[in-house]
């Protein structure tokens, strides 16, 4: 009996989830052997783009620098962006509404 109960809810569930049938719209992409970069849209209103390149190539401290950003539209209608780097320092993403670090 539980698994009906379950297996039902379960079924509700996938049927008032809204369709997930987006598309790309856009993608561009330039790959290289020392950088990179790319950029993607779908139908959605989702979008992604990033860069990155090798900072000190050849060097004992070579490491890589990337630099992007992406964004979607929430539940509540509104579009949410995030830009970020990514380098020797870590992952450092701001937006909007993402909490900040206070002051200290």
């Amino acid at each position: 009996m539980k698994f009906v109960i379950v297996f039902v809810a379960l079924l509700g569930l996938a049927l008032a989830a809204p369709p997930q049938d987006a598309v790309v719209t856009r993608q561009d992409a330039d790959v290289g052997p020392e950088s990179y970069k790319y950029a993607v849209e779908t139908s959605d209103g989702k979008s992604a783009s990033e860069e990155g390149h090798i900072e000190n190539l050849g060097a004992e401290d070579e490491a890589i620098s990337v630099k992007g950003q992406y964004s979607y539209v929430g539940e509540d209608g509104v579009v949410y962006t995030v830009t970020y780097i990514a380098d020797r320092n870590g992952f450092q993403p701001q937006g909007a509404h993402l909490p900040v670090e206070p002051k200290a």
